[in-house]
């Protein structure tokens, strides 16, 4: 019979604050402790030409979006302005169902994701579903990678609508605790805060003697950079699927 509390005894540290409350109520059915541990926040980008440049979203042909949070900051900017989504009238792109489901709550509706969650897969499948004479307009993060821009042949205006700052509340009881050893998994959502953790308390605790999980490649490729391990790492590009393999990996190791 395989057990139904897979994570029991262990202490599951997400590194970010996660926007959907499943990932983590999903460590404590699985017998597990959750603990949150910010190292990294967005706060939007507000400069003066944002209400001007609103108005001039309609005019593209295709709106480009590869993470939640720059769906969620564009909501905001949309409601700065009195926009509303029948406002916008023009196709969306959108990495990720997480990214997908964000848009919807702002009203919005994906008209292409691709297979697999990335930008790379993303630049190799859009230009099937538009016109290279189309103009996108790619809605980010300062520290979004060039992929989009410079992969698709289309003309893409880039506008950064959030910023990403460190954040490092209860990173001495990490430390304390990773020191201590025991059961503990420390799952990552970002390069960004595979910086942070390494930079603020990897160089003290080092990468072993702990499980790490990452939500995809980018962020696998940052932590091998960094010099550690990773031993999870899900198909789909969700945190929610992130703690569903943690716990089938440690159910398989029992």
């Amino acid at each position: 019979m395989s057990d139904k509390h897979p994570l029991s005894g262990m202490t599951v540290i997400f590194t970010g604050t996660p926007k959907a409350k499943e990932a983590v109520a999903s460590v404590q059915l699985q017998g597990g402790t959750p603990i949150i541990l910010p190292l990294i926040k967005t706060v939007e980008k507000v400069v003066p030409t944002d209400s001007l440049r609103m108005q001039t979203c309609a005019s593209y042909e295709w709106l480009i979006f590869t993470s939640a949070n720059a769906v969620r900051y564009f909501g905001r900017k949309m409601e700065q302005v009195g926009l509303a989504p029948l406002d916008i009238p023009v196709k969306i792109a959108a990495v990720g169902s997480e990214t997908a489901k964000a848009l919807e709550d702002i009203g919005l509706k994906a008209d292409f994701i691709p297979s697999t969650f990335s930008a790379e897969h993303f630049v190799d499948e859009f230009p099937a579903f538009s016109d290279e004479a189309d103009r996108c307009l790619f809605l980010k993060g300062d520290l979004a990678k060039d992929t989009i821009k410079e992969g698709l042949p289309n003309e893409v205006d880039e506008w950064t609508v959030y910023e990403t700052v460190d954040d490092l509340e209860g990173i001495l009881g990490v430390k304390d605790l990773l020191k201590q050893g025991g059961k503990t998994a420390v799952l990552f959502a970002s390069p960004s805060a595979v910086r942070v953790f390494s930079e603020q308390i990897a160089a003290e605790t080092g990468w072993t003697g702990f499980t790490i999980g990452a939500i995809g490649h980018v962020t696998e490729e940052a932590l091998l950079e960094a010099g550690a391990e990773v031993h999870v790492k899900p198909e789909r590009y969700t945190l929610l699927d992130l703690v569903r393999e943690l716990g089938n990996r440690k159910e398989g190791m029992s």
